[in-house]
């Protein structure tokens, strides 16, 4: 299958910011878009590359009533020499792919979406910003577009990929936040899609986050659905605690999105033959070990905001700060070193990095 390549007007092409200092994450867009379409017994058809333009969609649309969907998101990064350097984008679209599976959604040809991805990429190259700390931050997103009310798996199908320029995904940038543990909601449960990157997931954690927000928090540390006493993760990042001289990230369970960075953080540990372990942790020991000074450091591992120093916990009207609330030796470390390969300041020892 070929792309077609269908160039937004002069009178229409948009300028990029001139500066990422102030704008929201993800509130601008760039001036093109791909996108394809899937029907069953033909299969992909008509991708194309095309100016950045509303959807047009029935009301009857399924994924509006039902919610079929997947996304992705990663990042383009632009490197000292000028070029572009994508981060393991192969690991998102091999997820999209898993998450087809569980959501009854047509899986992608990897090869073929990655080429689309770095054409689109080069047709938009002046909206990789360049300014420190910023990115253009890329959202694959699959919906189910057949007409229809009833619940079924649709026979129809839309895939596309929007560009936007971003800096920090936090205002606080790489600086210590400030989280709270809900026990009151659940995020995912045990054979539910917990695990899987759709939509329904986030939306169902907006009130807690809601909440969680106008009480001064950043964001929400999830609890297990059954117990409601082991960490699973946080909104838009997986969870890491240095204990003594452990660094300790829940195991994934099948209600724990397997992130990409999460991923790149175990790798990276074990590069440096650091003490690591996927496993069950419980609020209550975490409880304990800010109190004896036994959990040294927290953070957070995800695309927006690579890693986030945690500064404060607040569960069930207590607070607890993490060390002396600054940022720790361990997160900066593994923030420093992921932004310099990602950036392509650093060698990239793991093959991570793909340069445009």
């Amino acid at each position: 299958m070929d792309v077609t390549l269908n160039r937004i007007s002069p009178e229409d092409r948009k300028n990029p910011p001139e500066s990422m200092n102030g704008v929201v994450f993800g509130s601008v867009f760039s001036n093109h878009m791909f996108s394809m379409v899937w029907d069953d017994g033909i299969g992909w058809h008509d991708a194309e590359i095309k100016p950045y333009q509303p959807l047009v969609l029935d009301p009857s649309t399924l994924v509006f009533h039902y919610g079929q969907s997947s996304f992705e998101g990663l990042k383009a990064y632009r490197n000292p020499s000028g070029g572009i350097n994508l981060f393991r984008p192969r690991e998102n679209f091999a997820r999209m792919n898993r998450t087809a599976q569980r959501m009854c959604l047509p899986e992608l040809d990897i090869e073929f979406v990655l080429g689309a991805l770095k054409q689109l990429l080069q047709e938009d190259s002046n909206w990789v910003p360049q300014e420190e700390g910023t990115s253009l931050y890329i959202r694959p997103t699959k919906i189910a577009i057949e007409e229809a009310l009833g619940l079924k798996v649709s026979s129809r199908f839309l895939f596309y990929i929007i560009l936007s320029p971003v800096g920090p995904y936090y205002p606080e940038g790489f600086n210590p936040v400030k989280i709270v543990v809900s026990d009151q909601y659940v995020r995912a449960s045990p054979g539910g899609v917990g695990e899987a990157k759709t939509a329904g997931n986030y939306a169902a954690s907006n009130l807690a986050e809601k909440e969680a927000k106008a009480e001064g928090f950043t964001q929400v540390l999830w609890l297990d659905a059954v117990e409601r006493k082991y960490i699973e993760e946080v909104g838009s990042m997986n969870i890491f605690f240095v204990i003594d001289d452990e660094i300790v990230t829940p195991q994934l369970n099948g209600s724990i999105l397997p992130g990409i960075t999460r991923k790149s953080v175990l790798e990276l540990a074990r590069h440096w033959n650091l003490k690591i372990s996927e496993r069950r942790i419980s609020m209550e020991e975490v409880q304990e070990g800010l109190k004896s000074g036994q959990v040294r450091e927290v953070f957070g591992a995800g695309t927006a905001a690579v890693i986030s120093p945690v500064g404060q916990l607040h569960y069930r009207g207590d607070s607890f700060q993490v060390g002396d609330g600054s940022t720790g030796p361990v997160a900066k470390r593994f923030f420093e070193h992921l932004t310099s390969i990602q950036y392509g300041r650093e060698e990239d020892p793991f093959g991570w990095v793909e340069t445009l």
